[in-house]
């Protein structure tokens, strides 16, 4: 073999600069993920099958959590009180999150100013909402009850967040305003993508404004509402901040989901193996409602 073939050769299969560049560029995001998702994620799972409490204490126990958690009936009933504020909350976001896009998709003087009014919940802390709507709501002194009874509606305070007939209602109505913009945000800019010529055909047919709506405009946005459906749904189903801040899962066990009974069992009690059994449990809820959404949408004509 000459020598300058062993030196060719060599030089072809080399690994130059060029080919690892890609590998430079997502080296970092891809530590990040692993660091930051993957490796939280598959420690989760290792908890859940030991009675531990982080420090000195590690029994493995098998899969006594994930029995202890179905066998007992609360997490059960949490999973169902989570499901009904979930779909309560998610329904009433597109309902006016698409409504809204839809009277934001005009060119008419001011209707910039509207846009930004109406994005400003879902810009604002969780904590400062909860806090405020708290305030709100307060029986003794808060602005509700205020107004009530300048309206006559109500002679005395109403604990809005301490009654159970209130309880669950109020702390929805709060969520329903918090996360209606990421869905008019959404459905908006889809809207905007569409073509004007596919209206002026609609119109050209006959179409009437519900016609439209139903089978021209839901049709032409549906792949970006389709992930905004899931990405609202498990957003609200894991969510905690609010409902904690508000009610603590009060009165009795009327607003408990199961995030709050996760961080009572982990931080509460310092059951921290049945806790991540409980976050392994939600993660493959979402997991199957995200499945489910991928499979109705995509067979859907």
């Amino acid at each position: 073999v000459k020598e300058e073939d062993v030196e060719r050769h060599f030089r072809q299969d080399s690994i130059s600069m060029k080919r690892l560049m890609p590998y430079f560029f997502i080296g970092p995001a891809l530590l990040a993920l692993v660091a930051l998702v993957v490796y939280p994620l598959l420690y989760g799972v290792y908890i859940s099958f030991f009675k531990t409490n982080l420090a000195n204490k590690w029994d493995f126990v098998g899969l006594k959590n994930y029995i202890s958690v179905f066998s007992d009936g609360v997490f059960v009933k949490q999973l169902g009180v989570t499901l009904k504020f979930t779909a309560i909350v998610v329904l009433a976001h597109f309902i006016i999150g698409i409504f809204l896009a839809m009277l934001l998709n005009q060119s008419r003087p001011g209707i910039t100013f509207f846009r930004t009014i109406l994005v400003l919940p879902w810009l604002m802390p969780e904590v400062v909402i909860a806090l405020i709507f708290k305030l709100i709501m307060n029986p003794l002194y808060g602005l509700l009850n205020y107004g009530m009874q300048l309206l006559g509606l109500s002679e005395g305070g109403v604990s809005w967040l301490g009654d159970t007939k209130y309880a669950f209602i109020s702390v929805v109505l709060v969520c329903i305003w918090k996360g209606y913009p990421l869905v008019m945000v959404n459905a908006l800019a889809a809207l905007q993508s569409v073509s004007t010529d596919i209206y002026e055909a609609a119109k050209v047919d006959g179409a009437n404004k519900i016609q439209t709506f139903f089978r021209i405009i839901l049709p032409s946005i549906k792949p970006v509402l389709a992930t905004t459906l899931i990405l609202d749904t498990v957003w609200w189903f894991k969510h905690y901040t609010i409902v904690y801040l508000m009610t603590k899962g009060g009165p009795g066990s009327d607003t408990s989901i199961v995030s709050i009974e996760i961080y009572k069992q982990a931080f509460d009690y310092f059951n921290f193996g049945k806790a991540a059994s409980m976050s392994v449990v939600v993660f493959f809820v979402c997991l199957i409602i995200s499945k489910l959404y991928r499979r109705f949408l995509d067979n859907e004509d």
